[in-house]
């Protein structure tokens, strides 16, 4: 089990590349009301998943491309495993087999069951530090997909849209519970997992709406708190991040993205340790 709180703030660059597309929006990249742009913690948490499952640990919620087992849903996995099991012996097994369930939780309702599961690891959305610009783009498919209709030597899914984000910088931000960690068993290995995922986020995660190089994790702040509740509140461990709003930001360094080293220096001193990683 964790011996002590973190804190953890993450920067993503965004490239021309679609960091998570709304589909209630025609796929569009999400945006806020104030037009920033958004990558929703669900996304965030799969591609923590998929990287869990890189490192080569079990992981229950697998998404259809990395289900490796031959199971095509959680209910014929979660059925594989369990029977009539009371449900403590259910919860203490799934915590002890699968990484993901003992990092973010689970609600389990298979076998008319009810089981909640509170994992100590939270992510929040990733919100842009500037409104986006949203580029769309018509494309064409050289081959038909379907057979077109009579008098026609084009079907109708030739035709399609396209859309990204030219430039933006996310900022993700999250924690490590002590309190919830000791009822899962998440502890210092499993947090040792988190970090290397997220540092290396965007590996092996190509696809046409993000190419290769367009999203990356430029850096992570990670904060060790020296007791279970935390030297001081996540809530002033985000407001540390600062970066200019003053000018045009045509790349990361323009941002000029760092902490606040005053405040720092006072939550130092408090037992506060800080680590600035560079992204993978």
């Amino acid at each position: 089990m964790l011996t002590n709180k973190v804190d953890f703030i993450a920067t993503i660059e965004v490239q021309n590349a679609n960091p998570n597309g709304d589909p209630l929006a025609g796929n569009m990249p999400r945006t806020d009301s104030n037009g920033h742009g958004l990558i929703s913690d669900v996304a965030i948490k799969r591609k923590i998943r998929n990287r869990m499952q890189d490192q080569g640990n079990e992981i229950f919620v697998k998404s259809r491309d990395h289900a490796d087992d031959g199971f095509n849903s959680l209910q014929k996995r979660f059925e594989n495993e369990f029977n009539k099991e009371p449900d403590e012996e259910v919860e203490k097994r799934s915590n002890e087999k699968w990484l993901d369930v003992r990092s973010f939780g689970q609600v389990i309702t298979y076998q008319n069951r009810s089981i909640g599961i509170r994992g100590p690891v939270s992510v929040s959305m990733a919100k842009s530090l500037d409104p986006i610009e949203i580029t769309s783009m018509q494309i064409t498919r050289s081959a038909n997909s379907m057979e077109p209709k009579a008098g026609s030597s084009r079907s109708s899914d030739t035709m399609g849209t396209k859309h990204f984000v030219e430039y933006g910088v996310y900022v993700v931000y999250g924690s490590a519970n002590v309190f919830f960690s000791e009822k899962t068993g998440f502890n210092e290995d499993d947090l040792a997992v988190i970090k290397e995922s997220l540092l290396s986020l965007f590996a092996n995660d190509v696809s046409s709406a993000r190419p290769e190089g367009s999203m990356a994790i430029k850096e992570l702040f990670w904060f060790t708190h020296s007791n279970k509740l935390g030297n001081v509140s996540s809530a002033k461990i985000h407001d540390l991040l600062e970066y200019d709003v003053s000018s045009e930001h045509e790349n990361y360094e323009d941002y000029q993205i760092g902490l606040n080293q005053e405040k720092l220096a006072e939550y130092k001193d408090k037992g506060l340790q800080v680590e600035i990683i560079e992204g993978l």
